[in-house]
């Protein structure tokens, strides 16, 4: 050694090198862990970030410079009400709107149509208005004319003069594509024509969507919306909401569209940083253990405990910086490529219509840099405390490795741990999300990792009992077992990263299926008629007419027909709207078409009853018995919660009532919607033809009840692609972690393999202890980790889930997924072991010996 006339920061930068030169790949795998948190989680952000900003300043964009929105709990509200608002002595300009969802003619999903009056929309939304050919300016108001955005005209492939086919009821309307609107946003799918044009064509005479308006000079915003608020709930109670663009309440309600999915994706991606985290204890741990006697010589010649504490710290620290900033370099890359290639809500359909771009946010950026950054120094301050604690006199001996990892014998951090998180599991929702229940998870991993040393040792222990017991224990195993249960604490280190790996990906992998195999289980209950009709594939301007319903009736072949309507209604402003379901469904016995969940009771003579959703249940406090107001018909109508239903279709809540209540309360005759069951003797495909055969039958489209299972999964596989990549990238991490582990620590064990061969122990002997220790070791962890998994996959199923989404689901292992990754778990392990113990005994058992002073 130098000696002590070397500068400590000098010092420093040797030891920290000559580790990375001494273990590169180690170091590499702690720092790869470490930048796929960081960088899963930060594109994640960036993702739902510019997802969420740009659907927000497309809203704001329909909106325009209106001071103040009027708009109905209803889609949809009667223009009489017009006049009052255009006549008020505030206002200067009232803009009436009307925005509906329009199905097109042979392409999939909907074009959202904005009517406007030009006149006035000038003033408010210049934006929205139609940029007409040249000679040809009454184009604005002309009945078959309407105006593309660029989004749309791409989407479309339609340009100034091409036809487009609109579905209005089951009937064609053909559109001429005047030319495109003024200006929208990139990405945003929308068209604009004359409102009266709106309302002829698309069937809606004599309906608004909103109105808005603008105040004279001095007039309060503020004030004006209360008076206004106040005036229109006196003379049309529980009909109408007065509100400001972009206030509070509309920032809240499309936040709240995909807070919890955007919750739930970050989380998984820090599973993987948890994992790194692990990854880097491991490292530092092994490398201080290996280094005990290098720091002993270096306290005896002077270097004082805290500059060695500093040191090991340090070493922890680059591999977290550098993790990080990878991390964030790729997760902004990883976000570009997800917004072109995949949209802004990653297959979950919360931002439709929009085409966001990445923006990178320094602030977000140094949270998960810090992120990265603590996760390292968290995994090395066990290993780092360690060094600087340990006395010279014993660390400079060889063979005090085991002493050295001692303390991670103690249970009793690890028994507070897992009694926390068994008291957070049970604890409410904050702000609506499971923060609580991500804490106890947390909490079990971390206590069931500090078990590992004291379980190794009683388990190998047991284990080494029983072989002495026998007449004829293979010698091999007898030094494996003795090994093992003699030093749990080097087992530990490499018994972790199976534990944690495997136990995460059993609990996400579990979740994920029960999930998928509720939702499988639930469409069968809910579709049980062989043929399902209606008119669009999208948007909500296609109808079934009561002659038209009266000819499904009649069709041969056809022995049952129940019909549908769809409403989407305001119950909160700063909440998504819930949907009303009204449906032909017999009250006595609402379990044939609902998956019926808890308690119900049946609705006292002349109430109308209603069946609630689980969502209700927690967004808006509904209880079976009690009384929920639906805007209905112009006003408030009173339902009797008869029940609570299970709805994976809509996470912000709905409402299942009878066909015939919402008819006497609305007026409306029309359906979107038709369950077909065929007579007996009769096949789903002659259904089929005899639908197709009625005069409007071109204009249907028609599902069996198993394609439109198929159809489903195909799109919840879809929405839970990034779970199985995070998925997929923590068993990555995971097998790396166990595979750097068992390397590390077989390499440090030269001089005990050469003492082996000293008294006879053959090379071969020592590679099979190897593959024993590996393949016991693993599945020690896979046993304990399954344990771990299930009990964290309880959790996510029975509370995260619940406090999330706000809907529960039926518990469901995948043995095939859980014992393959098993496999080759233990199998990787054996091959590691025998991989780096073949480089452990090729330099010979002398030279093995020979610094054992």
């Amino acid at each position: 050694m130098p000696g002590l006339n070397l500068r400590i920061d000098t010092l420093s930068r040797w030891l920290l090198f000559g580790e990375w030169r001494a273990h590169p790949v180690r170091a590499l795998l702690a720092v790869a862990a470490i930048a796929v948190g960081v960088a899963m989680g930060f594109a994640i952000h960036l993702i739902n970030a510019a997802a969420f900003n740009e659907f927000s300043a497309a809203v704001k964009s329909l909106s325009g410079q209106a001071d103040v929105q009027v708009l109905a709990r209803e889609p949809l509200f009667d223009e009489a009400v017009y006049p009052r608002l255009a006549q008020h002595p505030d206002v200067v300009v009232a803009s009436p709107v009307l925005e509906l969802s329009a199905g097109i003619a042979g392409v999939p999903g909907s074009l959202r149509i904005v009517g406007i009056d030009p006149f006035r929309a000038g003033f408010i939304s210049p934006d929205l208005t139609g940029v007409p050919a040249e000679g040809r300016i009454t184009d604005v108001l002309a009945d078959d004319g309407i105006f593309l955005s660029p989004a749309a005209e791409s989407w479309l492939g339609k340009r100034r003069g091409a036809t487009l086919l609109l579905r209005a009821g089951t009937d064609n309307v053909a559109l001429r594509v005047a030319g495109p609107v003024l200006r929208a946003r990139a990405g945003q799918r929308i068209a604009v024509m004359d409102i009266g044009a709106a309302q002829w064509r698309l069937k809606q005479l004599g309906r608004l969507s909103r109105v808005d308006l603008k105040l004279r000079d001095g007039v309060d915003r503020a004030a004006f919306q209360r008076a206004l608020a106040l005036d229109l709930e006196t003379a049309y109670p529980g009909r109408f909401v007065v509100r400001q663009p972009g206030d509070s309440d509309q920032e809240d309600r499309n936040a709240n569209l995909s807070r919890a999915y955007r919750v739930n994706l970050t989380v998984l991606a820090l599973v993987a940083l948890f994992t790194g985290a692990f990854l880097v204890f491991s490292t530092q741990a092994l490398s201080v253990m290996r280094r005990r006697g290098q720091f002993a010589l270096l306290r005896v010649l002077g270097l004082a405990r805290g500059q060695l504490l500093r040191q090991v710290l340090l070493e922890g620290a680059s591999l977290g910086v550098l993790g990080a900033a990878l991390g964030i370099a790729a997760g902004y890359g990883l976000a570009a490529l997800a917004l072109r290639f995949f949209g802004g809500d990653l297959g979950a359909g919360y931002f439709p219509g929009i085409r966001p771009q990445v923006q990178f946010t320094p602030v977000a950026a140094a949270v998960f840099f810090a992120l990265g950054l603590g996760v390292a120094l968290l995994g090395c301050l066990a290993p780092a405390l360690e060094a600087a604690r340990a006395r010279p006199a014993v660390a400079i001996k060889s063979g005090a490795d085991e002493a050295a990892l001692s303390r991670l014998g103690r249970i009793w951090p690890s028994m507070v741990c897992l009694l926390l998180a068994a008291g957070l599991a049970f604890a409410p929702p904050v702000f609506e999300l499971p923060l609580f229940g991500y804490l106890a998870i947390a909490l079990l991993l971390v206590g069931g990792i500090g078990l590992m040393p004291r379980l190794a040792a009683e388990a190998f222990r047991r284990m080494e009992a029983t072989v002495l017991r026998m007449r004829q224990a293979p010698p091999v195993l007898s030094l494996t077992l003795s090994r093992l249960a003699n030093a749990p604490g080097q087992a530990s280190i490499a018994l972790g990263g199976v534990l944690a790996s495997f136990s995460l990906m059993v609990a996400m992998g579990i979740m994920v299926s029960s999930f998928r195999v509720s939702v499988d289980d639930w469409m069968a209950h809910i579709l049980p008629a062989d043929l399902y009709v209606r008119t669009a594939s999208g948007g909500n301007t296609g109808f079934l007419t009561p002659g038209q319903q009266a000819a499904l009736r009649a069709t041969p072949g056809v022995a049952q027909v129940q019909f549908l309507r769809t409403r989407p209604v305001s119950l909160a402003p700063d909440r998504p709207n819930v949907i009303v379901i009204a449906r032909d469904i017999d009250a006595a016995d609402p379990g044939r078409l609902l998956a019926m969940v808890g308690a119900s009771a049946p609705a006292p003579p002349g109430a109308r009853p209603a069946w609630v959703s689980e969502a209700m249940l927690d967004l808006y406090g509904a209880r079976v018995g009690q009384t929920l107001d639906l805007p209905l018909g112009g006003g408030k109508a009173p339902f009797f919660v008869a029940g609570v239903w299970r709805d994976y279709a809509n996470q912000a809540g709905s409402v299942v009532i009878r066909l015939a209540d919402y008819r006497a309360l609305t007026g409306e005759a029309e359906v979107t919607d038709a369950a077909l069951y065929a007579a007996r003797g009769g096949s789903v495909e002659q259904l089929e033809q005899s639908v197709r055969a009625l005069p409007f039958g071109a204009a249907l489209q028609t599902m069996s009840a198993g394609d439109i299972r198929a159809m489903s999964l195909k799109i919840f596989d879809r929405s839970f692609a990034v779970t199985y990549l995070l998925e997929a990238i923590a068993i990555a991490i995971g097998l790396s972690g166990v595979a750097a582990s068992f390397s590390a620590q077989t390499l440090a064990r030269s001089k005990e393999f050469g003492m082996l061969r000293h008294v006879g122990v053959t090379r071969g002997q020592v590679l099979q202890i190897l593959a024993f220790e590996g393949g016991l070791l693993t599945l020690l962890g896979v046993a304990c980790g399954f344990v771990l998994g299930l009990v964290i996959s309880l959790i996510l199923v029975y509370v995260v889930n619940p406090q999330s989404f706000h809907w529960t689901m039926q518990l469901h292992l995948p043995w095939t997924l859980l014992g393959s990754v098993a496999a080759v778990l233990v199998a990787a392990s054996v091959a590691t072991a025998l991989v780096s113990g073949r480089y452990a005994l090729s330099g010979g058992p002398v030279r093995a010996v020979r610094e054992d002073w």
